[in-house]
């Protein structure tokens, strides 16, 4: 009894199982904040307060005094709405955003569509070389976008193009990629070209995540191949096409370093062919900061909206899915 007694007390005095004291629980409440310190002061350092610096700016101006010499002939001043009037009454800005918007009726269905495309073949139980051909798909993802818009402005212009000189030995005619309406092809194409794999990817995973007894279970109902994907597949894995439309729309409208890279290729791309082009031009080619911001800023918020947008509609067609 006695050592009964003694294992008892002596298990309550080791106290594995006694409740921690206030300065323990004080600590474990706070160590999660303490693990999210450095990814926050990034985030404030990197992200939010240059953001926020943009919109302050966006509402300034610069109001220079006599001949604009000397300290004090240079000031910045309150500015309220009026950059924002002008960069909506900006004829160059508004012409780049039609740009952009053509732009983006090729690229994103038509990099969306070879996604999945892609995605379903190497889905498929026929498919051969899977590692290596899923690796050749996505490989010009890696490759930056600076380079690989030099690398096709290589291959489009007509007097170093080896296509030019194949096509000329045919006798077929050379069509001039970089001038006029094929230029918007010549821009999709890299971008097509680019992002194709990146969205593949993202599609396949979702494929793979699929049960198989799903397409067993098609199969026995006697679905053949092409209905298991129309039917099964594409379906089951529409939370990624959606995601892949969310990021597509943003790359579209931030579409800057192809047309800025073709840019000395050709005189059909201007200094603001794009929007992000006419906010760069705006702010180091003309020195105004203030209208570069406001442009900037209406930029992130047609984003915002449009991406945002585009999520509420297909969450709410997702709502009505499910209470059918």
């Amino acid at each position: 009894m006695r050592t009964a007694a003694g294992r008892r007390s002596h298990g309550v005095k080791g106290a594995p199982y006694a409740h921690p004291s206030p300065t323990t629980l004080r600590r474990a409440r706070s160590a999660p904040y303490f693990f999210l310190l450095p990814a926050t002061l990034l985030f404030l350092l990197f992200f939010a307060l240059p953001i926020g610096y943009a919109v302050w700016l966006s509402f300034r101006k610069a109001r220079v005094s006599g001949l604009g010499l000397g300290s004090g002939a240079r000031r910045e001043v309150w500015a309220g709405l009026r950059n924002y009037t002008d960069a909506l009454g900006d004829g160059e800005l508004l012409d780049g955003a039609l740009r952009v918007l053509g732009y983006g009726c090729i690229v994103v269905p038509v990099m969306l569509g070879l996604a999945l495309l892609f995605a379903l073949m190497l889905d498929s139980d026929r498919v051969r070389l899977a590692p290596f051909t899923r690796l050749a798909i996505f490989l010009p993802y890696a490759i930056p976008g600076v380079v690989a818009a030099l690398l096709w402005g290589f291959l489009y212009l007509p007097d170093v193009s080896p296509f030019s000189f194949v096509l000329d030995r045919l006798g077929l005619p050379q069509p001039d990629l970089l001038d006029g309406g094929p230029l918007y092809l010549a821009l999709s194409n890299i971008a097509v070209w680019g992002g194709t794999g990146f969205n593949m990817i993202v599609i396949y995973t979702a494929l793979q995540a699929i049960p198989v007894e799903v397409y067993e279970a098609a199969k026995l109902d006697g679905a053949t191949p092409t209905q298991i994907a129309l039917r099964v597949k594409i379906p089951m894995v529409a939370p990624s096409l959606v995601l892949t439309f969310f990021f597509s729309i943003i790359a579209t409208l931030q579409v800057f370093s192809e047309p800025t890279t073709l840019k000395p290729l050709t005189n059909s791309v201007s200094t603001t062919w794009s929007p992000l082009m006419k906010v760069y031009q705006d702010a180091f080619g003309k020195g105004d900061v203030y209208a570069a911001a406001a442009q900037a800023t209406l930029i992130a918020l047609v984003t915002l909206v449009l991406s945002f947008g585009f999520l509420r509609a297909a969450n709410r067609r997702d709502r009505q899915e499910a209470t059918r």
